[in-house]
């Protein structure tokens, strides 16, 4: 554990504690990485419910017409059209088209607007909106006053349903306002595992208590940042700093669908002249032939032995009971089945090119 002092603390801090929970840097924040094992999480979230402290996460807030406050310029996302009670993902992009990071919009009024962010980019993401918003925008940072938990699992929806009567009106990727334990809260099902999953927003001076109540439930166990890293990677997640970054643009990443061509934004032109002269770099899944995981900034190799690549997110699978990761290549090797290998010039392990979702049974949309 670092023993820099400026690393900063969710609310649930002491709770983690209290759990004798591993604790490690993320983003500059000291956050749980396991709690009974990450192993033990990983099956608790794909087959019960698992408790996440998201605290970390930003959250802003823009009020007004998003044409003409500037948010529609910001966003590589389609949000004129949004209906009201929904999320959006999407990417804030810099000039050159690389991602300064990727985020989620929702649409809470017809102008008002609710924006999550990545812990680590808080501050990046906040200039960068305020620099290019119209200086009249009604726009503030919220994230410190905003306390995160996130429900995750197939029985997600039975335990909160318990707490919160009608969340079973919420399909994928909406949100709404639900009285929780004394205050009305923002509640949304976006999730990031592959499993049904509910991200709650509440008060962060009293997000202990939601914490409390729901460990409270036989079905609920906390899951830390190890379970949660394997199981967006097994579903085939970006992570920023990983899989996107200020270099890396939403086309190497291989996420056009979150773009929309058909309006302008930061960052288009340079993506249209990607499109235009092709892919230098894409990334790609693989699975390893054994049960040894890659790990990021390993490299990828080709058949012939030349370097072709970087592994940019890498695990062990408990789904496949075999190391999976994520890479960013020349954009030539990309077909299915096609054999690369991973590790350094001296130590090479077998793997072969595969799709980027390991895990394609999740509760997700259920």
């Amino acid at each position: 554990m670092p023993t820099d002092q400026k690393l900063q603390k969710t609310p649930l801090y002491q709770k983690h504690l209290s759990l004798k929970a591993k604790m490690v840097e993320f983003g500059g924040w000291e956050m749980p990485v396991q709690y009974e094992g990450i192993l033990a999480e990983y099956q608790q979230t794909r087959t019960r419910a698992s408790i996440f402290d998201t605290s970390h996460m930003g959250e802003f807030v823009l009020q007004g017409d998003c044409l003409k406050n500037g948010l529609n310029r910001l966003v590589t996302m389609g949000i004129v059209d949004m209906p009201l009670k929904t999320c959006r993902y999407g990417f804030l992009l810099n000039e050159q088209g690389g991602v300064i990071d990727d985020l989620i919009v929702f649409r809470e009024e017809k102008e008002k607007w609710f924006m999550v962010v990545n812990a680590s980019t808080i501050d990046k993401d906040f200039q960068h909106m305020k620099k290019h918003l119209t200086p009249q925008a009604d726009f503030i940072n919220l994230s410190s006053s905003i306390g995160k938990i996130d429900l995750q699992g197939p029985l997600a929806r039975e335990i909160l349903s318990s707490l919160v009567a009608d969340i079973k009106k919420l399909d994928y990727y909406t949100f709404d306002f639900f009285h929780l334990l004394g205050h009305n809260v923002l509640i949304s099902r976006t999730g990031y595992t592959g499993e049904l999953g509910y991200e709650i927003y509440y008060p962060a001076q009293e997000i202990g208590n939601v914490w409390d109540v729901l460990l409270k439930k036989n079905e609920v166990k906390p899951a830390g940042l190890g379970a949660r890293d394997v199981l967006r990677l097994e579903v085939g997640y970006s992570l920023y700093g990983h899989e996107l970054s200020d270099v890396i643009t939403p086309l190497d990443a291989g996420l056009d669908r979150f773009i929309d061509f058909n309006k302008d934004f930061i960052g288009r032109d340079v993506l249209l002249k990607q499109k235009e002269e092709g892919l230098i770099k894409k990334s790609i899944g693989f699975v390893s032939d054994s049960r040894r995981a890659p790990r990021a900034g390993q490299i990828l190799f080709d058949a012939s032995g030349q370097k072709i690549g970087s592994v940019t997110s890498g695990s062990f699978s408990p789904h496949l009971e075999k190391g999976i990761g994520l890479g960013l290549v020349l954009s030539v090797m990309k077909e299915k089945g096609a054999p690369v290998f991973f590790g350094t010039e001296n130590s090479k392990e077998s793997a072969k090119i595969s799709g980027k979702i390991f895990y394609k049974n999740g509760t997700l949309k259920n």
